[in-house]
């Protein structure tokens, strides 16, 4: 399966949160949630993976925590803010390259209507 493929599934288990537990809700409810409905789908899901940095050939723990990494090749992070920043982007780009992942999807619970908060990275 690609990552085209792998995105659309993850898309509509977000919908299907989304639109059982709507908005507001703190992010490891989600999380959880979105979990859940992946699995069910029989995709092979990670959450909350450390992500060491490597300098000098030296293994670096900066706490960096992927929120969910979906078949090792979709990386998504989850927030529940008003907007997207542009730190929220940079994060979710700094786990992409990481996880030697090409696609990241930023996705947020917080808004009224999940379509409004979705954005698609792509390295």
């Amino acid at each position: 399966m690609n990552e085209n493929q792998i995105s659309k599934i993850i898309l509509d288990c977000a919908f299907k949160v989304h639109s059982k537990l709507g908005s507001g809700l703190l992010e490891k409810v989600y999380k959880e949630c979105l979990t859940f409905e992946l699995e069910q789908k029989e995709l092979f899901v990670e959450k909350e993976i450390a992500m060491p940095v490597y300098y000098e050939n030296i293994k670096m723990d900066c706490g960096y925590r992927i929120d969910i990494l979906v078949e090792r090749q979709v990386v998504i992070e989850l927030k529940v803010v008003e907007s997207f920043t542009i730190e929220h982007v940079a994060q979710c780009l700094t786990y992409m390259k990481l996880a030697q992942c090409k696609l990241g999807l930023l996705l947020n619970f917080y808004k009224s209507s999940l379509k409004d908060g979705i954005k698609r990275l792509i390295i």
